[in-house]
């Protein structure tokens, strides 16, 4: 880490859950930190990325993989043995199975995804890096009984509760269903990535507990949604089983419930870069566990 890389981790360059709303800032780092040359994004590719802050690849996984990860999430949605495990979420009025977090420990297969060539390769590209798991988990939306999540940056919520410095992490959601305009699908703000936007208030004791069910704490305000989705719009994540939606660390995204009879079912997989491993939190008194903020920065290889 350079003494400039150091010197902006001391100043918090993006200041949030302070008492005051605080008006959204323009974002002071790229979203590509990689070239071409480095990955199997082209050029074009990497300039949408950087301008709409994500992307999306249809038929990133076979038939074949679908079927085998789809297996994997029934079988670990109906082991009793990890209902009292503290990386299982359920749904806070059904008590179904809502996320499974640091799934790579129960699931061989999905470890073995994480160090994929399509995958590994285009997150040490967009990073400009060598890249670690800074958070993994499988979701479940079941038909009729999936709760959304609110507007958000994800980037708001690890630098304020696992001490991310910069937003210099990537997400990968692999899609293992089809994704309807109208089954809670993720929506995306496009060039919302280039602003952040503080929460408010202070962060209470264990946050995670409760925010993992529904996130009420580091939220935008209805205003600063508001003034977002005029100026950029939004756009929905939608296609087949198998493709997968890479998306920034800041861009403001959220999902619906889904009252439909169709289910929903994701991989999620979260790479920081080396050079940005977490530090103390910028917003909260203590850091999330480190299944929800891992922080061993051994490269993946």
């Amino acid at each position: 880490m350079t003494t400039t890389d150091q010197a902006q981790r001391r100043q918090d360059l993006y200041p949030t859950r302070e008492a005051a709303a605080g008006g959204p800032t323009a974002r002071e780092h790229p979203t590509v930190w990689g070239a071409p040359s480095d990955g199997p994004f082209g050029a074009e590719e990497l300039a949408a990325h950087e301008l709409r802050g994500f992307t999306i690849l249809e038929d990133f996984v076979s038939d074949e993989e679908v079927a085998t990860f789809s297996d994997e999430l029934t079988r670990l949605a109906g082991d009793e043995t990890l209902r009292a495990d503290e990386r299982v979420v359920t749904e806070a009025a059904s008590g179904e199975v809502r996320s499974i977090f640091e799934v790579q420990r129960f699931s061989a297969v999905i470890d073995a995804l994480t160090r994929d060539p399509r995958v590994l390769g285009r997150a040490r590209q967009l990073l400009g890096s060598d890249v670690y798991l800074h958070q993994t988990r499988v979701n479940y939306m079941p038909g009729f009984k999936g709760t959304g999540f609110y507007w958000h940056s994800d980037f708001e919520t690890w630098h304020a509760e696992d001490g991310m410095a910069l937003p210099r992490a990537v997400s990968c959601s692999i899609a293992l269903t089809e994704n309807y305009p109208f089954n809670g699908g993720l929506m995306v703000m496009p060039g919302s990535h280039r602003t952040f936007v503080p929460g408010i208030g202070a962060t209470p004791e264990d946050n995670y507990r409760s925010s993992l069910k529904a996130q009420e704490i580091g939220v935008p305000t209805e205003e600063a949604v508001t003034g977002l989705a005029h100026t950029h719009g939004i756009d929905q994540f939608t296609g087949p089983a198998g493709s997968a939606l890479w998306f920034d660390s800041n861009i403001m995204h959220g999902s619906g419930n889904n009252i439909t009879p169709f289910p929903r079912s994701n991989i999620f997989l979260v790479f920081n870069s080396v050079e940005n491993a977490l530090d103390e939190p910028y917003g909260a008194a203590a850091p999330r566990p480190g299944y929800i903020a891992n922080r061993d920065t051994t490269p993946l290889a």
